[in-house]
């Protein structure tokens, strides 16, 4: 079995020996080690607290080992996305018949939502098997799978199966937004409550588009990410600073806004 050690120091090595411009060299060599770094910080937590979410509005929820993509620690910690806990505070008293999860990676706003609504069925969507078989045991794991129906790709003519329900939106789809989230081709979004990233790409201006559309039905907050100050599990006393902060770091390669979008 090859050191774990020297894989990193190879991919390291062959990162800063491509053939692309230095600053993208070294930037890529930067988050490729944060990256192991934070899988290490990650299974000593887990084998300090093992794999409930320590705080925040899902505090208590069962996690996978690991996710389909982005960060975990800051999942299992308990402040991932920390500026839209007050928007999943107030959705949990919505009372909300339906959710529609589109993006849902391994289920952690899936599964935390049906939790805190447990009147509630949430429809999940991920165009990966991998994700959809990770929120399958996620949602067993955690006691709500007969209240969470996994799915693969969703169109945008699918809203309008959720017409007269009270149902809120959450998406997360990587700029794939522009095309899903269009209430003029998909009128049954005007009266659904939705919660969005926003991925701004050199093409497209999503943070502008999207809400725009939604401006004559609905209430519109754009909330933009903070700084962060919280208090770590004792576990973690022992981790320098770099460390504290690769525990809460959420692996953003720039802006990603979110609109919080209510129907009128």
């Amino acid at each position: 079995m090859p050191d774990p050690h020297e894989t990193v120091l190879s991919q390291v090595d062959r990162i800063l020996h491509s053939a692309a411009p230095v600053p993208e060299k070294l930037n890529g060599a930067l988050r490729y080690l944060a990256k192991y770094r934070s899988a290490l910080i990650q299974w000593t937590l887990i084998r300090a607290e093992g794999q409930k979410v320590l705080n925040g509005p899902f505090q208590g929820m069962v996690l996978a080992s690991g996710s389909a993509e982005g960060c975990y620690v800051p999942k299992l910690l308990g402040c991932y996305e920390a500026e839209l806990h007050p928007y999943i505070a107030e959705a949990a008293q919505r009372g909300y018949e339906a959710i529609i999860n589109v993006g849902t990676a391994e289920g952690y706003y899936a599964i935390g939502m049906a939790r805190l609504l447990p009147s509630c069925t949430v429809h999940t969507y991920d165009i990966s098997p991998q994700a959809q078989a990770l929120c399958r045991e996620l949602a067993r794991q955690n006691g709500v799978a007969e209240r969470v129906v996994i799915g693969g790709e969703f169109r945008g003519t699918d809203f309008e199966a959720f017409a007269g329900r009270n149902t809120l939106v959450i998406c997360d789809i990587e700029g794939a937004e522009l095309e899903l989230l269009d209430p003029g081709r998909f009128p049954g979004l005007r009266k659904l409550d939705v919660i969005v990233e926003l991925h701004d790409t050199a093409q497209h201006k999503c943070s502008e588009i999207v809400p725009r559309r939604f401006a004559s039905t609905h209430e519109i907050a754009i909330v933009k990410r903070s700084a962060r100050d919280l208090e770590l599990p004792r576990s973690l006393d022992e981790l320098g600073d770099l460390d504290r902060l690769l525990a809460i770091w959420e692996w953003r390669t720039g802006p990603t806004p979110w609109a919080v979008m209510t129907a009128k």
